[in-house]
């Protein structure tokens, strides 16, 4: 699948890491550092915009490295970019640990994996069938 896009970063193209890889690590394309405090949260540019086709999104999630080793996360995980959005990819990164954490120019933030999605009709009824968990949820099938 090929996918149109302007890199004004001078990044080079989000790339997968591995043979089976289903992310791209994408880099923060700043013109100075972005000092997180614990808590807080900010965007973080990329200088990448894309075109996707009508069908697929571009879903934007924390690098596990980063979320595990210094707590760094994207708040809004997933991020959806979708097919008609033609502005610059923005992450919206967060801070949950206890420590500043500091992002330069060029650093690996998050991932970028490309999904096909599907539309959906409602089809609305007055009642839904029947299944064994029926309304359970928020646990009801137990922990182990």
């Amino acid at each position: 699948m090929n996918i149109k896009i302007n890199n004004k970063s001078n990044h080079s193209l989000p790339s997968y890491e591995t043979i089976a890889s289903a992310g791209m690590d994408l880099r923060a394309f700043i013109q100075e550092p972005i000092t997180l405090q614990p808590l807080e949260r900010a965007i973080v540019t990329t200088g990448l915009f894309i075109e996707l086709p009508v069908g697929f999104e571009a879903q934007i999630r924390p690098r596990s490295g980063l979320a595990y080793k210094n707590g760094i996360t994207v708040l809004n995980s997933p991020g959806t970019i979708d097919a008609d959005y033609r502005g610059e990819i923005g992450i919206i990164l967060v801070n949950l640990s206890n420590e500043v954490f500091t992002i330069q120019n060029g650093e690996r933030i998050a991932q970028m994996v490309i999904a096909k999605h599907e539309r959906a009709e409602w089809e609305l009824v007055q009642q839904l069938s029947g299944t064994d968990r029926g309304e359970g949820g928020f646990g009801s099938t137990g922990v182990k």
